[in-house]
């Protein structure tokens, strides 16, 4: 059943290749597999380590930005200097709500500070008519230092649409990196 599906997508050769190989060749593919995966997770771990920010890379998801931000572009973010320079009103934010997984990129328009030195900020979409009040977990009326993901530095557009694609169609998701693991594991190079 797996045969014709392999030849349909040019794969059946290279199938036919990882039956006649011995113990130890496969397991160096394996290996070699297991080494791809484990540079893409240090150099993730490194970004983290370098900007200072649980999420270094985000995507934008949503219009709200636009016309700064578009949707799928791809925003690299920074909080090394997070204690040093504090937040100001027209700085880019990435931050994360209480109880929700998926962090939200908006504009700071208003800062609070208080005598006692704690800052607090509200948010905007550029392209929302309100304030982030309402995406607010319940009571909260204010951003604090701690919801803050990371500070928008750079971006590259329209990159992360394949992001985008693969979260809205699961299944083509599955299928694109079950190709690649084949790739990598059939491929003798």
């Amino acid at each position: 059943m797996i045969r014709p599906l392999l030849d349909l997508v040019g794969l059946g050769k290279s199938f036919d290749d990882v039956l006649r190989m011995d113990k130890r060749q496969l397991l160096f593919q394996v290996l070699n597999f297991g080494m791809i995966v484990s540079s893409a997770l240090m150099i993730w771990k490194g970004l983290m380590v370098v900007t200072h920010s649980e999420s270094p890379i985000v995507v934008v998801l949503s219009g709200s930005m636009e016309p700064a931000f578009f949707r799928g572009d791809l925003l690299f973010l920074t909080n090394y200097r997070y204690r040093s320079e504090p937040i100001r009103v027209g700085e880019i934010v990435v931050f994360r709500i209480k109880g929700r997984d998926i962090p939200i990129v908006h504009r700071v328009i208003k800062v609070h500070e208080k005598a006692d030195g704690t800052v607090k900020f509200l948010t905007k979409g550029d392209n929302n008519q309100v304030d982030d009040r309402g995406l607010y977990a319940p009571g909260q009326m204010w951003l604090e230092r701690d919801d803050v993901v990371g500070r928008a530095r750079g971006f590259v557009p329209h990159v992360g649409m394949v992001t985008i694609i693969m979260n809205d169609y699961p299944k083509l998701k599955y299928v694109l990196l079950g190709v690649l693991g084949l790739f990598v594991l059939l491929h003798r190079e």
